[in-house]
């Protein structure tokens, strides 16, 4: 016999191993403990227009966007018929390489991505670039020194002279206006970084707007503090990582790069959807190195059978409460669990309803047949051919009055139903029609519980989402196997005893009034 230490050692074991499971899948996979929770994703199509010369051979190599702080790359589909198209990485940077033998005149080829707008994702390419600027002539030379000068006295830190060379290159300044002339004020704001040996460059970022179209990529700065990097807008001076704005070409490389045609432009459209988060995180995981413990890996049938079993220990879970601390009887252990299965299948009302019939019409064959003096073997497979026939009948007859719903009570367990059956029968001629009532009604009672618990959305979404919670159940069905207390049905035998009690203590208190 084993000890009561290494008993609970067991059950302590198995909840908690089952409450890391849990835990792991929560932090490292994101799984919500909740269902309804949605994730943001978006859906941006980009538009490569070009025209091809000569009926020559075309190559376009096109910059694509890679997972970064706050997204998260889950599809891309680029669409380009007659082309042939690979993925490549040059110089750090995804590319879409798209090539033909010959095209003539206009083209059009296309790039669709979709991307989660994920708080924990991280970049996964950006290097920091070397210091390089350009001496050009000593008149631009000394006027971009001199700007630099005049922000650098008035700072302490890299940020505080982002915030001077922004606030200078806003003003009327003649030096600045000298350098604007043939100079963006991305490319000079990045050069007098680069000067002041801040890691600097010149990325292409889109900014993410619902249901837009035809928009083009906008040129920021991004400047390395450390490992770490903020991007300036040029446009207002502004600092820091907007949100709803991804990065799509940050390594200083072309944006296209086009062999064999002339006047290449992209442009944008994009679209925002909430996703269920099971579908986004399913995307973002499939070909995680994690060791995942879910069966959204498994083909969409098996995880449909997999949805209704993992429920089955919640309802035995729920039988085993209500038989051994409530103390309610039922005809047949788990019978109960089964019926709530079908439940499911057919909705309560329809689902007690038919249960009802069928046990009733049931057991009156069942009194018939108990006349004829029949073995047990042939009386049970007579009640199940009856419980087959009573099944059909009811099906049919609620189609023909337009109750599509009747249909589904095909979903009983029709063995179960026909031992059921017998044995509610044997119960009745041996204990009497008051104990058919107590174990039906109660079985009936025990079935419907079981399936307002397993019909949860919550449970649902816990049980198929994480495995370890089996675990935490078994340890529970452990624990209250040990239970040896009061079922709460067997309190009211002892009110007569209370009542006693109660009559003395106020004949006591009688008295001594």
């Amino acid at each position: 016999m084993i000890s009561r230490k290494t008993y609970y050692l067991i059950i302590i074991i198995l909840f908690l191993l089952g409450l890391g499971l849990m835990i792991y899948r929560n932090v490292f996979f994101e799984v919500p403990l909740f269902p309804s929770e949605h994730r943001e994703v978006w859906s941006v199509e980009a538009k490569i227009k070009f025209k091809a010369t000569d009926d020559s051979p075309i190559k376009l190599s096109f910059a694509i966007p890679s997972n970064q702080s706050g997204y998260t790359i889950l599809s891309e589909t680029p669409s380009s018929p007659g082309y042939g198209v690979n993925f490549t990485e040059e110089k750090n940077q995804r590319r879409a390489v798209y090539a033909t033998r010959s095209a003539v005149g206009p083209q059009e080829l296309f790039y669709t991505v979709n991307i989660l707008k994920d708080p924990v994702a991280k970049d996964s390419t950006i290097k920091v670039p070397k210091i390089k600027f350009t001496n050009e002539d000593d008149v631009s030379t000394n006027a971009r020194n001199t700007i630099l000068a005049s922000a650098q006295s008035k700072s302490a830190d890299t940020p505080t002279l982002v915030a001077e060379l922004n606030k200078i290159l806003d003003s009327n300044d003649q030096n600045v206006q000298l350098l604007l002339k043939d100079t963006p004020k991305s490319v000079l704001l990045a050069d007098l970084l680069m000067r002041a040996q801040i890691p600097a460059r010149i990325v292409n970022v889109l900014n993410l707007k619902d249901k837009r179209r035809r928009q083009t990529l906008e040129d920021y700065v991004q400047y390395f503090d450390g490992n770490a990097y903020s991007l300036i807008n040029p446009a207002d001076g502004s600092v820091g990582h907007p949100e709803d704005v991804i990065l799509w070409e940050y390594n200083s490389t072309p944006l296209i790069d086009l062999t064999g045609g002339r006047n290449a432009e992209v442009l944008f459209s994009m679209a925002k959807k909430p996703v269920p988060v099971k579908t986004a995180l399913s995307e973002k995981f499939k070909n995680t190195n994690l060791i995942n413990f879910s069966l959204d890996l498994l083909p969409l049938e098996e995880q449909a059978i997999f949805m209704d079993i993992l429920l089955l220990p919640v309802g035995v879970l729920v039988v085993v409460f209500l038989r051994i601390v409530v103390g309610l009887k039922t005809s047949g252990t788990f019978m109960p669990v089964l019926i709530a299965m079908a439940f499911m299948k057919t909705h309560l009302l329809v689902g007690v309803v038919g249960l009802l019939l069928i046990v009733s019409i049931g057991l009156l064959i069942r009194f018939y047949l108990s006349r004829l003096n029949l073995l047990l073997v042939a009386r049970i497979s007579t009640v199940i051919i009856a419980v087959i026939g009573i099944i059909t009948f009811l099906t049919v007859t609620t189609f023909q009055f337009g109750i599509t719903e009747g249909m589904k009570i095909t979903f009983f367990p029709m063995i179960i139903l026909s031992w059921t059956i017998e044995r509610m029968s044997i119960l009745w001629e041996e204990e009497g029609a008051k104990q058919v009532f107590v174990q039906g009604g109660g079985s009936l009672l025990v079935a419907i519980l079981a399936y307002l618990t397993m019909s949860s959305s919550i449970i649902q979404h816990l049980t198929f989402n994480f495995l370890g919670l089996q675990l935490i159940i078994v340890a529970v069905v452990l624990l209250l196997g040990n239970y040896s207390g009061y079922r709460l049905t067997e309190l009211k035998r002892f009110k007569p005893l209370v009542d006693e009690i109660q009559a003395e203590a106020n004949a006591k208190k009688g008295d001594k009034d």
